[in-house]
């Protein structure tokens, strides 16, 4: 028997089809109404579903244009942590750590990416 998947493994892996699907059901089913996202630690956050899926789609990466590899580096029952890698069709590729706040429902309240230009690496 198969272990059940995590509540976060559940979520990253509905993220990434809201990622490739840019619908907005998909984007809102992720998040709660009173969610926060921060593309960055220290950038304003996207405040609230509407904002969310109103930035998400304005900055939407089109269907295929990447490939994206992850892993669950830490996990508790509302809290969680995500590296990954993200590689570009042409060419750009990011190291990723997510920080994941879940609601008891399994969506988010609380988002904040840590990116890194795999290209500025010295």
């Amino acid at each position: 028997m198969t272990a059940p998947e995590s509540a976060l493994a559940a979520w990253v892996e509905a993220y990434r089809r809201a990622w490739e699907s840019n619908d907005p059901d998909d984007v809102r089913a992720l998040f709660t109404e009173d969610a926060l996202y921060r593309t960055e630690p220290w950038a304003e956050p996207w405040d609230g579903i509407d904002e969310i899926v109103a930035e998400w789609l304005e900055n939407a990466d089109e269907p295929g244009e990447t490939t994206f590899a992850w892993e669950i580096v830490a996990e508790t029952a509302d809290v969680g942590i995500v590296q990954a890698e993200t590689v570009y069709r042409g060419g750009s590729t990011y190291s990723n750590l997510w920080v994941v706040r879940l609601a008891p429902d399994g969506r988010a309240r609380e988002f904040t990416e840590w990116w890194m230009d795999q290209a500025q690496q010295g």
